[in-house]
């Protein structure tokens, strides 16, 4: 009897540990951006152009992972034509004064704990890794939906998620008198299923 039983935890176990979907970020809809507070008058708001990764949603065992990857050089505040000034707000961001996308041109944000509220991911627990420095950063899922497969079409899933950092827990302290300390953090996402 208990090599009976032995046999059917052994067999039962790599059930378990395939019991989460994966999916891969559809970069046409997928993409990072954020607001910062700028000279005291308005909300800044930028975005990346390219981003890459996956998430798993195990939705018996309620957990999860994401592992997001952003293409610093990418940000795009609406301001690339320069003019007559020496370089453009793009520009001044992909400098080492800011993003530094010449020396970290990827900024990461990677996570094992998500939160469940009923049957549906609402708290990411997780680190987000910007110039070389990694602090951990909550995101809020405010939204998360997933459409069957359909016909030739796998199921996928999106929504979006968003928390707040501070820049100069990162190093990033260029004018945080002029140009707000506090950064909103939004992610809008949508991955296919594996």
């Amino acid at each position: 009897m208990p090599t009976r039983l032995a046999l059917l935890l052994f067999t039962a176990v790599p059930f378990a540990a395939i019991a989460a979907d994966s999916y891969t970020l559809d970069p046409v809809h997928t993409y990072p951006y954020f607001s910062v507070e700028h000279f005291g008058l308005s909300m800044l708001y930028g975005r990346f152009n390219k981003s890459a990764g996956k998430f798993t949603i195990d939705r018996a065992a309620k957990t999860g992972s994401v592992e997001l990857v952003i293409d610093t050089a990418t940000v795009d505040t609406g301001d690339s034509e320069k003019g007559s000034r020496p370089r453009t707000r793009d520009d001044l961001l992909r400098s080492a004064d800011f993003f530094d996308a010449a020396e970290f041109p990827k900024m990461t944000y990677r996570a094992t704990n998500v939160v469940f509220s009923g049957n549906t991911p609402s708290m990411i627990d997780g680190s987000l890794t910007l110039l070389g420095v990694t602090r951990p950063v909550k995101l809020t899922v405010e939204r998360f939906k997933c459409n069957p497969p359909s016909g030739r079409s796998k199921e996928r899933c999106g929504g979006n998620a968003s928390g707040k950092l501070k820049r100069s827990d990162f190093g990033m302290n260029r004018e945080i008198s002029a140009i707000g300390d506090e950064i909103t953090l939004m992610v809008i996402f949508e991955g296919t299923k594996d």
